[in-house]
């Protein structure tokens, strides 16, 4: 009999893959609509480009490969059954890592074809992609386009931070705390009011919110992102002289929440021991809070990017427990026969 080879999940359960995508997609939601809701129509534009780019790219792979051209309905009925909303995943959180700009309309559509093409597609799919897909469209585009650093404001003001309208304007949280500027009050981090960013920064609320369904659901462990976020914020305090007052501005600026909660937990592209993802989120907060400190800019697509190559290295120190292991239970005649 020949055996069959396939990636992970092996254990069969009624909750599919496409359930638990569904569940990622569901989460996303109060970010997606608090962006749109403070920055307009430009981030509408940017999501539904990004959307469609995502899954177009998905679609044409499909046919393509699967010679569309020979039966095109039992294609077409075949591509939607094994349909998981991966490919929206990505399209949206790209989306959300982008800056909401009418006139750079072409960044979500060149993004999400090469994060669902290059990234995920070329390597086999859904499961078989070494980086997170929505992660390297972010990085792809940020390193081709200088319209990634043209942060606009949300449209609404701050409403805990007093002469808000001194503030440099377009100028993000993260770049005004390490040159020494006035940041907004932590009330205005957390709602995103008067916030100048990518769409999916803005109201850390909604993200947590998402969050917290992702746990309840059982999708992610909520201790993973609560790692990264806490030993980013700790380091950060730790690098600007154990100045606590540098903690909730680490914390609350940037994409450090978004990356944490729908990133950095992505099954895929994390080890597969529990003490091997434990090693993993920690080593993502140092390498965050340093090479912000370093470099002045939000690197946290990077970390994240860079732990991804990572992960194998993790998984060959630390080997998984097989599922179903049960530590053998040494007898009492078999250590009298050893004396």
């Amino acid at each position: 009999m020949k055996p069959i080879l396939s990636t992970a999940p092996h254990v069969k359960t009624r909750r599919t893959t496409k359930h638990i995508m569904l569940d990622v997609l569901i989460a996303l939601l109060p970010a997606t609509v608090a962006g749109i809701v403070y920055f307009g129509l430009a981030a509408a534009v940017t999501v539904a480009v990004a959307l469609a780019s995502a899954f177009l790219t998905e679609f044409v792979w499909y046919l393509v490969q699967n010679k569309f051209h020979r039966a095109p309905k039992e294609t077409l009925k075949k591509f939607f059954a094994q349909f998981d909303f991966t490919s929206l995943i990505t399209g949206l959180l790209l989306a959300l890592c982008l800056p909401a700009n009418l006139s750079a309309w072409y960044m979500p559509a060149l993004g999400a074809i090469f994060a669902v093409g290059a990234v995920k597609m070329l390597f086999g799919g859904t499961g078989r992609n070494i980086v997170n897909p929505a992660i390297a469209g972010r990085v792809f585009l940020f390193i081709s386009f200088s319209a990634m650093t043209a942060y606009p404001a949300a449209n609404f003001g701050a409403i805990a931070t007093n002469d808000w309208e001194n503030l440099v304007a377009g100028a993000t949280q993260l770049g005004n705390l390490f040159a020494g500027k006035p940041v907004l009050s932590p009330v205005d981090l957390f709602l995103g009011t008067g916030v100048a960013g990518c769409i999916g920064e803005t109201c850390k609320l909604a993200l947590i919110v998402g969050g917290i369904y992702l746990c309840a659901r059982g999708v992610i462990k909520w201790y993973l992102p609560a790692i990264y976020i806490l030993v980013t914020g700790l380091f950060a305090v730790a690098l600007e002289g154990f100045d606590f007052t540098a903690f909730l501005p680490s914390v609350l600026s940037g994409g450090l929440i978004l990356g944490a909660i729908f990133m950095a937990t992505d099954y895929v592209t994390t080890p597969k021991s529990k003490l091997g993802n434990l090693i993993y989120f920690a080593i993502l907060g140092l390498l965050t809070a340093g090479l912000r400190k370093a470099t002045q800019i939000e690197v946290v697509s990077f970390c994240i990017l860079l732990m991804n190559f990572a992960v194998f290295l993790i998984d060959l120190a630390i080997k998984a427990r097989p599922f179903g292991f049960r530590k053998p239970v040494k007898r009492k005649q078999d250590k009298e026969n050893r004396a």
